[in-house]
């Protein structure tokens, strides 16, 4: 019997630490980006690439541990909600320096800008995926300012879009607007994603409370 009780037992501890891990790896994500912005360089775009294979594979291992948990601390859709979101997050930022690379699009201040609200948007997350736990009022918090720092990506996405495709000149500066477009389109999915594991984590905290 000793088995069963062990499976039926919530691993409210395990689920936990795999969500804050991702919330690590996003916030490590959002500064290689940040990085790669400052110096292009092969050596960043592997950064990113790494965190984003490396979240990767803590999400596989979140979802197994789901499939072999028979009670969850959380609602097993909750879980697996913002386990997503989360990836969702550190996979557009990556997609972010991959767009770059492919399309040749080098760093401006819109993307300075935006960056910098997508990596503080995934610290609010991480801390509040920390909280949750054991301070739930805290951790709601936290996901409140992330999803505020959503709006704020969003105010950045369109003023900085109206302004890129104002006086065009020539058809090659017309390609670079809709390259850059599609790059800041990436942040903006990013800052949407993390908006969507603000909602999860306050659903999760008035659960539970």
């Amino acid at each position: 019997m000793d088995w069963l009780k062990r499976f039926l037992k919530p691993r409210q501890s395990k689920f936990l630490k795999l969500l804050v891990q991702q919330g690590e790896h996003a916030v490590a994500s959002g500064e290689a980006l940040q990085a790669y912005l400052k110096k292009p360089s092969a050596k960043n775009v592997g950064r990113a690439l790494q965190l984003e294979k490396d979240g990767d594979e803590i999400r596989r291992i979140l979802i197994d541990e789901l499939n072999r948990t028979f009670v969850t601390p959380i609602d097993r859709e909750d879980i697996f909600g913002l386990s997503r979101a989360i990836d969702d997050v550190i996979d557009y930022v990556y997609s972010t320096v991959d767009g770059m690379e492919v399309l040749g699009v080098q760093p401006d201040e819109a993307l300075m800008e935006m960056s910098s609200l997508v990596r503080d948007m995934a610290s609010e997350l991480h801390l509040a995926l920390q909280r949750l736990g054991d301070h739930p009022g805290v951790a709601y918090e936290h996901a409140m300012r992330a999803k505020a720092l959503e709006n704020r990506v969003e105010e950045s996405y369109r003023r900085n879009i109206a302004a890129l495709f104002q006086g065009a000149e020539n058809v090659e500066h017309i390609m670079d607007m809709l390259k850059r477009r599609e790059v800041l389109r990436h942040l903006s999915n990013a800052a949407d994603q993390g908006d969507r594991a603000g909602d999860i984590i306050a659903d999760i905290v008035v659960k539970q409370t």
